[in-house]
Order: C-alpha cells, then sequence, then structure tokens
C-alpha cells in the first residue's frame, strides 16, 4: 500500500513537472520584434545554435531559450562625455541617435555579443558612438569645428553609420548636443556684444545725421523765405496793406504827425 502511494506520488510530480513545463515551453514573438531561439547546450553556449523564428515558437525550456530583439527604431539620449579637439580644447559632447536592427541581423548579432538588445545598446553602441566623434575630433582644430560644424557632424553620423552597419544596426539619426569650451563662449558672446554695441552707435550716428541735414534743410529754407520776403516787402505794398487793415483812425508816426511810416 505504502510502495502504491509512492508511486502514485511520482507519477504526480511527474506530470506537475511536465504539465509545468509544456506550460512554459511557448511563446510568441510580438510584433516588431524577431525572435532568436538559442541551444543552452554545447561547449559554445548558443553561439554555434542560434537560430532566427517568427510567430509562435515551441521550445523545451530545459535546453532551449528564447530571446525578443526589437525591429522597431530606438531612440538613446547617452551621458555627456569629452573630447579634445586637434589642438587640445575640451568638446563636451550629449549625443542623442535613432536605430534599428536591420531585419534578420539578430542571430548574428546575439552570437557575436551573447547580449540582449538592452545591454548592446549602452555598452558597445555607446563605445562606437564615442569613437565616432573621438576619431572627427582628432582631424579638426577648434576654428574649424566653429566654421564647420555642420560637415564635422555629418562626418561623424557617416562615420558612425557605416560602424554600426557592420555590425547588424543601421543609424537613422544623430545629434551632437555639442558644446564648446567654456573660453571659446565666452570669446563669442564678447565678439557678439561688441558687434551689437558697433551697431547701436553706427545706428545713433545714422540718427544724428539725419537730424543735423534736417536742421540744416530748414534753415537753408527759413533763409530762403526771409530772403524772398526782403524781395517783395516793397514800401507800396506796405502802404497797401496798411490801407486794408486801417481802422479809419489817424495814426501817428514820430514827433511829427504823419499819416505812413517811413519804412527805409
Amino acid at each position: 500500500m505504502n510502495r502504491q502511494i509512492f508511486t502514485w506520488s511520482i507519477a504526480f510530480v511527474l506530470i506537475l513537472f511536465f504539465s509545468i513545463t509544456a506550460m512554459k515551453s511557448c511563446t510568441r514573438i510580438d510584433a516588431g520584434h524577431e525572435g532568436i531561439l538559442v541551444k543552452l547546450y554545447g561547449t559554445g553556449k548558443g553561439v554555434q545554435d542560434v537560430s532566427l523564428v517568427t510567430g509562435r515558437v515551441w521550445y523545451n525550456p530545459l535546453t532551449e531559450d528564447v530571446f525578443q530583439f526589437p525591429t522597431f527604431v530606438q531612440t538613446i539620449d547617452y551621458e555627456a562625455f569629452t573630447v579634445n579637439a586637434k589642438d587640445g580644447s575640451v568638446f563636451t559632447v550629449d549625443p542623442t541617435i535613432s536605430f534599428r536592427v536591420i531585419p534578420g541581423q539578430s542571430p548574428r548579432i546575439f552570437s557575436k555579443y551573447r547580449k540582449e538588445i538592452e545591454q548592446i545598446t549602452t555598452t558597445t553602441l555607446y563605445n562606437y558612438t564615442r569613437d565616432a566623434f573621438r576619431i572627427q575630433f582628432n582631424q579638426y582644430s577648434t576654428d574649424s569645428i566653429i566654421s564647420n560644424r555642420q560637415s564635422f557632424e555629418d562626418k561623424v553620423q557617416v562615420a558612425l553609420g557605416e560602424s554600426l552597419k557592420k555590425e547588424g544596426f543601421e543609424l537613422e539619426q544623430m545629434t551632437s548636443g555639442l558644446q564648446y569650451p567654456d573660453e571659446i563662449v565666452r570669446a563669442v558672446n564678447l565678439k557678439n556684444r561688441a558687434v551689437q554695441q558697433a551697431l547701436q552707435v553706427e545706428n545713433e550716428l545714422k540718427v544724428a545725421e539725419a537730424q543735423a541735414r534736417k536742421k540744416i534743410v530748414e534753415a537753408e529754407a527759413e533763409a530762403r523765405a526771409n530772403e524772398l520776403r526782403q524781395r517783395t516787402l516793397t514800401p507800396l505794398l506796405i502802404q497797401q496793406q496798411f490801407i486794408e487793415k486801417w481802422d479809419g483812425k489817424t495814426p501817428l508816426y514820430g514827433n511829427l504827425p504823419t499819416f505812413f511810416k517811413n519804412v527805409q
């Protein structure tokens, strides 16, 4: 009786074990992902037995495992780091990259690094990004970087894209977040301030010149008007204007009463 109970117990444990195993031996690859079926046995620890799978996947959890690699575009903002230019100036780079796994390359990536995509992103891709900036900075002086920043960043992006493509990744976009050395920023600010002050002085001079020209024109106009009045203001005209405005009373001028005042 005890032996029978023991046999039933063993059978129950085995059934329970295989039931749990069966429940865990099926998974489904999500949309926007590639599945990688990895053999867990062998001296290579899965490197020699990696295959691409899609859809619903059945596997033996005791000897196999399934990893999912996203194939959609991912964006990562790396921590800032410093790089020296050709002439020794220290620049700060705060890069952000957008990338994706090239379809079908997941098995090769996993076989090489034996890591999931999150670990590869924060280690391998970060190192490639640093190297791309470091190599280009070593070829540019400070003045060249400032004067040709767009060309410099384009070369970094091309170099980084080529490096990632060899590893099975496609670079979609990169921003450098490039920050100039403090002494360069101060020099640029001083230069901009000097230019603004020069423009302000130039504008003030233009206003002063315009006002001076205006006064000259007004003075010339007044002088011409006075000259014209002097030419046209004759004694006969004055007498005529007097008669027109006379109120009928006899005006007195000088010691002896006279009707018209001598304007000579």
